[in-house]
């Protein structure tokens, strides 16, 4: 008996696309001319492109809600930065408005004369730098943030007093000079014997911050910045014994910001070899029958779903992330699969029936197929939506959205073009010449006459066109090969080794995302980055640690539970707990030095300014209260060290954060970096949340259309498999798992689904009694459609494997592992697999059936479902295939 119908959902569809391909046979000019004009209307929301752009980083690469966005926040409202007088780049919110440079000496050492005679030139040219406003002048000195009356400066060179000749003559402490930490300076260190001071370094960072109290400033700082950027390559035209690379504010946003531009271009190039594919897949040595025309407008018509699609959204105002420009490379590659569904439905009907009886059953087959086909898809991507990533939100309503359009523009444009494409081959035109050619070759003409002037053949048997022979490649050759019991072993042992290597490489997978990645590899932020990770990668971010209410800070009891949450911190393994800075501990120190009483409210009040005027920028850290009789909020700080990959920051947060919780004290802690630090907290999470609610909603698509539970579960089994595969492959492949890859891992559970969901269902609802035949039947049947479905997709996305964006190339990267891994599952390990369990075949036979029973129900099965339940991936070779099966 049977184990699930699913008649109730097929037979209304299928008799619903009967009447729309009935209509659109009989209106092809309507169902033609209607989506190219609606193209039109809806495509100028392109208009908006440049409003609806969203390349902010921050936004789009971060967590919506994450924790330090809140954080950021409080100190912002407690703690705001006074860029006139009291500058200090260690306790901004933020990054700042600033420009920099590093300097690598290429002797080995930087602590040379010579070196920082170019790197004082470097300097002064920098400082000369002028932008000129309404006829104002302005250069460094005039929108410097400041400490007291003068520019912020560096420390190492207030040392040397700016003389390259005292460098070699001075004794430089490691951790602190001038109250700085000379070690943000100075990268590569080597130290003296006894460890006490710098012998030699590689690397020397010079960094110029600019004012931003108000929005005059931030305009004029941002003008010079442009200036910077414009003018700094020629700083130092010629360099003896210095390499230098420079890095902004705005550097990562403008440099990220190009993408989009640059990708443009592939976009072309991705068309033509799609058209190309397509026209050589459906070309044929026949002048009626070629359907040349007809998949290159099948492109057209995967085009214009992108156009109205991504038009509609923008009107709409949807933002539109970077990494939404791969969403046209991967519809292309749908769009076109759901082409070949369509062409091999329509092949299969009888040449001499009408027009509109062909499309009506061409819909009646191909169009329910291509339904499911979108709905597993846009389910997929529509699932991404949960994620708190706005650039994945991006993608995937961009997708989603134009995957449904794609489906209507292929049961309307393309159906029309089929249509009438019917038309011209039932009058036997020529497909180019529209003139009508002879049926029948004369034995008088040559061959090259017979190929450009003879056509309209057809099997007379069936009144279809022609089966291609690499369907009997499978038949003959490589399914009983497959099935041989030695390939079997050897089958079953790859894949233990397959799958070890696979969850071996999900082990060490990177999570988030590196920034330096965000732009492309010839920028020259790269450079920057490369050497800020070679030099400065020891020391990390100078973490804030805040009180975020007002306590008795003269109470001693509260003092000692500051102190025991201080020193929780400085004990983890990822700070360096001499470099801390406590404002309190100096405050209690001096008074006790000073032998002043401070044990109560107004003594410990009042005694502040005095006591810590020898440290004025300790009063950035103190917020009193508005009557200047209660201490708000406060910050101390201490020192990250060693947590310079994705890894070790990610661990170092999450202590961190853990320690303040046990605080009696209500502390939090921050550091602008822990924004995009965050992502390391949610992203594992999220990609984990996203795939099991996309893997069930599969489940229960792939209960639905196989009638057996238990091959439903292999399909499942699959799944998981290709899922794994592609996660710990990404690792060897140097992908992390961040925003974008997991995207595609979501997507990944789409394709899966397409690979294995309909082999399994072409072996079950075989009748043969024998599992090694049921998985050659079920390779002879959609072998070459797999095969050449994976290569279509794989078409539209190969281009980005050009890009010189890590973006792209990530998308490139896995959704080539997508495919590959799918299609050896569907093509290698399923068939392989499902011959283990006996009991995974139809169940619609019993022992009384005659022989013509079983090969009347095997017929039926095979048929109806492989035409209706056809995946994306199950491709005919569309242009030269009569029946799909004949068991």
């Amino acid at each position: 008996m049977a184990w699930c119908q699913t008649d109730c959902i097929e037979k209304p569809l299928c008799a619903a696309f009967r009447k729309l391909g009935t209509c659109v046979g009989q209106n092809p000019w309507l169902f033609l001319l209607v989506p190219l004009v609606v193209s039109v209307m809806i495509g100028t929301g392109f208009h908006f492109f440049a409003d609806n752009e969203s390349n902010d980083i921050e936004y789009q690469f971060t967590p919506i809600n994450g924790p330090a966005k809140l954080e950021r926040k409080f100190i912002k409202e407690h703690f705001p930065t006074n860029d006139s007088e009291f500058f200090s780049w260690l306790r901004l919110y933020a990054e700042g408005s600033f420009a920099s440079f590093i300097a690598v000496s290429k002797d080995g050492n930087i602590l040379t004369e010579a070196a920082f005679k170019e790197i004082l030139i470097v300097d002064k040219n920098v400082k000369g730098f002028q932008i000129y406003d309404h006829g104002t002048a302005y250069n460094y000195s005039n929108l410097c943030a400041k400490t007291g009356a003068t520019c912020s400066s560096n420390a190492l060179l207030d040392l040397l007093n700016y003389d390259a000749s005292l460098v070699e003559k001075t004794n430089i402490s490691y951790s602190l000079a001038n109250r700085a930490f000379i070690a943000n300076t100075l990268g590569g260190v080597e130290l003296n014997k006894i460890g006490t001071a710098i012998k030699k370094a590689k690397a020397f960072r010079l960094r110029y911050q600019l004012r931003e109290d108000d929005e005059e400033n931030k305009r004029l700082s941002l003008l010079w910045i442009e200036k910077f950027l414009r003018e700094f390559p020629t700083a130092l035209a010629r360099s003896t014994h210095i390499e230098v690379s420079h890095f902004t504010s705005v550097s990562r946003q403008k440099e990220f910001g190009k993408n989009s531009k640059r990708i443009i271009p592939f976009f072309s190039v991705t068309y033509f070899l799609t058209i190309f594919f397509s026209i050589m897949s459906c070309m044929r040595f026949d002048c009626v029958r070629t359907k040349v025309s007809v998949a290159a407008l099948g492109v057209i018509s995967a085009g214009l779903a992108v156009v109205t699609g991504f038009g509609l959204l923008m009107y709409c105002g949807m933002s539109f992330a970077i990494d939404t420009a791969n969403a046209p490379f991967l519809i292309l590659g749908i769009g076109v699969d759901d082409m070949f569904i369509m062409l091999s439905s329509w092949q299969k009907t009888k040449v001499h029936d009408k027009v509109e009886d062909r499309l009506a059953k061409t819909y009646s087959e191909a169009a329910v197929s291509i339904t499911i086909t979108t709905l597993t898809d846009v389910l997929a991507f529509y699932i991404g939506i949960m994620t708190p990533f706005p650039s994945v939100k991006s993608f995937c309503v961009y997708t989603g959205t134009t995957v449904l359009f794609c489906f209507v523009y292929n049961i309307t444009f393309f159906g029309a073009v089929l249509a009438l494409n019917g038309r011209r081959e039932a009058s036997n035109r020529h497909w180019l010449t529209l003139r009508k050619v002879e049926r029948d070759p004369k034995p008088d003409k040559s061959k090259l006459y017979g190929l450009c002037c003879v056509g309209g053949s057809y099997n007379p048997e069936s009144g279809a066109e022609s089966e291609h022979p690499v369907y009997f490649f499978f038949k003959k050759y490589y399914g009983p090969f497959l099935t041989n019991r030695w390939t079997k072993a050897i089958v079953v042992l790859l894949y233990t080794g397959y799958l070890a290597g696979s969850i071996y490489g999900c082990l060490h997978i990177k999570e988030g995302i590196d920034l330096r990645n965000l732009a492309f590899d010839d920028s020259y932020v790269i450079k920057f980055y490369n050497d800020e990770s070679d030099f400065f990668s020891e020391y990390g971010p100078r973490v804030m640690v805040t009180v975020t209410e007002p306590v008795e800070y003269w109470n001693s009891t509260i003092q000692d539970e500051i102190e025991i949450c201080m020193g929780r911190l400085e004990n983890n393994s990822y700070v360096d707990r001499e470099l801390s800075a406590s404002w309190l501990r100096i405050y209690v120190e001096q008074a006790a030095n000073k032998s002043i009483d401070i044990r109560e409210r107004n003594a410990f009040i009042g005694n502040l300014s005095k006591v810590l005027t020898s440290i004025p920028e300790f009063q950035q850290d103190i917020e009193l209260s508005e009557d200047d009789m209660d201490i708000r909020a406060s910050r101390f700080f201490i020192q990250i060290v060693n947590a310079s990959d994705s890894f070790n920051q990610k661990n170092m947060l999450i202590e961190l954060r853990n320690s303040v919780k046990e605080c009696k004290i209500p502390l939090l802690v921050y550091h602008p970096a822990f924004i995009y630090f965050d992502q390391f907290l949610v992203i594992v999470t999220t990609t984990v949340q996203n795939i099991i609610v996309a893997a069930a909603a599969m489940l229960v698509i792939s209960l639905l259309l196989i009638p057996n539970p238990v091959c439903s579960l292999w399909v499942t089994f699959a799944i998981a498999s290709v899922l794994v595969g592609v996660s710990g492959f990404m690792a060897f492949w140097g992908v992390n798992l961040d925003s974008i890859s997991m995207i595609n891992l979501v997507i990944c559970i789409g394709f899966s689904v397409d690979f294995t969901a309909h082999i399994s269902y072409a072996f079950v609802s075989n009748d043969k009694t024998d599992a090694n035949e049921r998985a050659i039947d079920a390779l002879y049947t959609l072998g070459y459609p797999i095969l050449q479905g994976a290569l279509s997709t794989i078409m539209g996305i190969v281009v980005l494997s050009m890009a010189g964006g890590y973006i792209f190339r990530t998308f490139f990267k896995i959704m080539f592992l997508v495919i590959f891994f799918g299609a050896v599952h569907g093509l290698v390990l399923m068939p392989v697999f499902l011959t283990f369990y006996q009991a995974c075949g139809n169940q619609n036979s019993g022992p009384s059936n005659t022989h013509d029973s079983k090969e009347n129900s095997q017929n039926r099965n095979a048929h109806n479902y492989l035409q209706v339940h056809h995946s994306k991936e199950n491709r005919d070779d569309s242009c030269e295939l009569t029946e799909l099966t004949k068991l």
